[in-house]
């Protein structure tokens, strides 16, 4: 059997891997095979990076329809990038600030202490904010007024180039 060329797999004098290959190809999902690539693609992989989830994960989110799957020029699995800002804004939810505090600043960071190193008069602190790191420069006398310890909860709020931690019980110390 010979194989004549053509669009869209009209197996006319097709071998049989050529056919093997147009079944394959009708069998891919409609989304998949009309892949623009002018859109930016992300690989599952670096997705998977981003949103903080495994490559499994968004394999899955793609087979469920959560993400669109498209294939990137090297033939490998990838999403649309605007589609997966889209998804990471709105999986991105910080708690609720536990102050209710009254403020102007919008840019405020609930999280956990995980470190702080402290001498006599200066204190570093760290704050994890779910996927963000926050680093507070403040007094030792703060530190101790405020009741930061490893694993407390407190709010990072950031003001033009300041960083004010908050606590429920405390007060603000700037």
């Amino acid at each position: 059997m010979g194989a004549s060329g053509g669009k869209g797999c009209g197996r006319r004098h097709l071998t049989t891997q050529s056919y093997f290959v147009c079944g394959l190809f009708e069998n891919i999902d409609p989304q998949i095979r009309n892949y623009d690539a002018s859109m930016p693609h992300i690989r599952i992989s670096e997705a998977a990076r981003f949103l903080g989830v495994s490559d499994d994960t968004v394999r899955r989110w793609t087979e469920n329809g959560v993400l669109t799957a498209h294939k990137d020029s090297a033939g490998r699995l990838a999403v649309d990038g605007l589609e997966l800002a889209t998804l990471a804004r709105d999986q991105s939810h910080l708690p609720d600030d536990p102050s209710r505090a009254g403020s102007s600043a919008r840019n405020r960071f609930v999280g956990l202490v995980t470190g702080i190193t402290a001498d006599k008069v200066m204190a570093q602190v760290e704050l994890q904010c779910g996927p963000f790191r926050v680093v507070s420069l403040m007094s030792s006398e703060a530190v101790r007024e405020l009741g930061l310890e490893l694993g407390s909860v407190a709010t990072a709020v950031v003001k033009a180039t300041t960083v004010i931690i908050e606590t429920p019980q405390g007060k603000s110390i700037i």
